[in-house]
């Protein structure tokens, strides 16, 4: 196993260097399924780096949802105010960054109360909550319309990554951001308009 020195790291971006090799990980064998001993060992580095940074795995996935959780709402945040385009960018995000999606909605994997985690799932909320205001038509529609239109996404997104469209399954062909948008945009009908009496 290599040293810092040895493989040419330094402490600018050695950090950088154990979160990329815990996202190859995460990809390959899922977040729980290595330890901080053999992340190092994939990344070439010192067994002690991934502690010294990150503490422990908790620590570590932490940071991977934290930075998972600023990745997205970067995404939402470039759709702009069109609603629906959010809950593509929602898609899209998890079928490109998978390893974040993994981490992200599991919170007993890491610290839910740190402050990075908490700020940069706030800001992805924010953009949830404008969208929400923009087509709920009135305030006590708001969180319905957040949680139907975030519902519906996080769904289908979980729904693609597990294989259940045959789009999506082994060997398909599918485009999952022109079948959300399909979905999404058929949905976006009838979440905006009041209910039926």
């Amino acid at each position: 196993m290599g040293t810092i020195g040895q493989t040419g790291y330094h402490h600018g971006n050695l950090r950088r260097t154990v979160m990329d090799a815990a996202l190859r990980a995460i990809e390959e064998s899922g977040p729980t399924g290595w330890s901080l001993r053999e992340l190092a060992r994939r990344a070439g580095v010192s067994h002690a780096a991934p502690a010294h940074h990150f503490g422990d795995k908790a620590g570590l996935l932490t940071a991977v949802a934290a930075e998972g959780y600023a990745a997205l709402a970067d995404e939402l945040e470039r759709a702009g105010d069109d609603f629906a385009e959010a809950g593509i960018a929602y898609v899209r995000f998890a079928v490109t960054r998978r390893a974040y999606w993994a981490v992200m909605f599991r919170p007993e994997l890491y610290r839910a109360d740190d402050a990075d985690l908490v700020a940069a799932r706030a800001r992805s909320r924010a953009v949830l909550v404008r969208g929400a205001r923009d087509t709920a038509g009135s305030p006590e529609r708001e969180r319905p319309v957040m949680l139907a239109a975030w519902s519906l996404a996080h769904g289908f997104a979980a729904l693609w990554l597990d294989g259940a469209f045959p789009e999506a399954a082994a060997g398909g062909d599918g485009d999952a951001e022109a079948l959300a948008r399909a979905v999404l945009r058929t949905a976006a009908e009838g979440i905006g308009a009041p209910p039926a009496d």
